[in-house]
């Protein structure tokens, strides 16, 4: 079944559409009310003006930050397996994730998914793909390590000869870089027999599910009855900000009413957490971020020294703080909802 541009550029639609209706209007970005091929050309060439261009912005902010700020050992480059050798079959998996230049976590999140991917699919070769080149070119130049980005992974696919393509996002969210692989793909769809994409993390109520289960259960230490534990997301303007009070709402219904979940660059905001929890009768908080890696504002927003840091917000709050500076990515159940989707992805295949 060969996948043609435009069908490709509908089923993106489409599935923003239902990610819509399966997050109570505020899972997918502004771009899922598209529903014909021309409106989302409009949409893709005009997002630099969209609320949604916020979120790409943010997130190159971040990459910059690693880049500016790094002073300290994130760990050996050269233990990574940056997945970009040739020789890959007619069968594909690529795994696409934005990136961290942190050498350490990107192994144990990004790497890990990887290869949970090359476990469970050993009849696909697993390779990876950036979005962000600026980590892409700070890892380059700092490490002498290279990475591909997602159009040097797809041309490496065409060149080696690859037939069947499966690529599974490592996003949180259906947002504005998820509808950019998706509008990147299309451009590559003749260029396979076969492609198909899986689906970000947060998307079905079964994912808020998984993902609520994952990150309870592993900071479950942690709960004692006199601790906060409050959860750092990253953030948009967008409308698939909504995630985050979802989550909210789902821990504070199944009885975590002690789990916060916040966010630096939207709302919740840190000021938002802080005031709930100083509504509770809490001695100790935890700290840990609602992200894939725990990259620069994992380590600085998050759990930095630094004036303006939700560490020193709640220290300077009264609060022993306690700071888990995880990635979602190392999490095992996570990974496997990863593996769940790039599944999905195949059984679509041969329909």
């Amino acid at each position: 079944m060969k996948l043609k541009k435009a069908a490709l550029l509908f089923a993106a639609v489409s599935l923003a559409a239902a990610a819509v209706a399966g997050c109570s209007g505020g899972q997918a970005e502004t771009e899922a009310a598209v529903t014909e091929a021309s409106a989302e050309t409009t949409a893709a060439e005009t997002k630099e003006t969209t609320p949604e261009a916020e979120e790409t912005s943010a997130e190159e902010t971040e990459a910059e930050a690693e880049e500016d700020e790094e002073n300290y050992d994130t760990g050996d480059a050269a233990l990574d397996n940056t997945r970009n050798q040739d020789e890959i079959g007619e069968k594909e998996l690529m795994v696409v994730s934005f990136g961290t230049s942190y050498n350490d976590n990107r192994r144990l999140t990004i790497g890990a998914i990887e290869d949970a991917m090359e476990k469970a699919f050993p009849e696909y070769s697993v390779r990876r793909g950036f979005t962000s080149q600026i980590i892409i070119d700070h890892v380059k130049s700092r490490d002498k390590v290279s990475i591909d980005n997602v159009g040097e992974a797809l041309d490496r696919a065409v060149e080696n000869g690859v037939k069947t393509l499966v690529v599974q996002p490592t996003h949180l969210m259906n947002g504005l870089e998820y509808t950019d692989l998706v509008n990147e793909l299309a451009e590559y769809a003749d260029a396979f027999e076969q492609i198909e994409v899986g689906e970000p993390l947060l998307t079905s109520d079964e994912d808020f599910a998984a993902v609520m289960k994952a990150i309870t259960e592993a900071t479950a230490e942690y709960d004692d009855g006199e601790t906060a534990i409050c959860f750092m997301g990253h953030g948009t303007e967008a409308e698939s900000n909504q995630i985050y009070a979802k989550m909210q709402q789902m821990l504070t219904a199944a009885g975590y009413t002690n789990y916060y979940v916040g966010t630096v660059e939207a709302e919740p905001s840190l000021e938002d957490v802080l005031e709930a929890v100083q509504a509770g009768e809490y001695k100790k908080v935890v700290l840990e971020p609602l992200m894939i890696v725990a990259g620069d504002h994992a380590n600085n927003d998050m759990a930095g020294d630094e004036e303006g840091s939700w560490k020193t917000a709640f220290e300077d709050a009264g609060y022993e703080v306690t700071c888990v500076v995880r990635g979602l990515g190392e999490l095992e159940p996570i990974q496997q909802l990863f593996v769940e989707h790039a599944q999905a992805a195949m059984d679509r295949l041969a329909q």
